[in-house]
């Protein structure tokens, strides 16, 4: 059985740059009370890599209970309802 309160997050930090929405993305978890599995993807080809993988054209992405529920503004929709 899957634990509803946990999110996964894959999110870009790059050397010379951190991704606000994916920092946005882990504070709307982190208040809405889910435990965040932080996947941090830490250079350019392990982004592209990820979006082409699953289809995406931005980072970040969160994943609750197997389902996607995309960035960082679907995210807020999705906390919202």
């Amino acid at each position: 059985m899957a634990d509803e309160n946990v999110a996964i997050l894959y999110r870009m930090i790059l050397p010379d740059h951190t991704c606000p929405f994916g920092v946005r993305a882990k504070e709307m978890l982190e208040e809405a009370g889910f435990e965040v599995d932080d996947r941090i993807l830490a250079s350019r080809e392990e982004v592209d890599a990820f979006e082409e993988e699953q289809g995406v054209d931005t980072t970040p992405q969160v994943f609750i209970d197997g389902e996607r529920i995309g960035g960082s503004d679907d995210l807020g929709r999705y906390l919202a309802a």
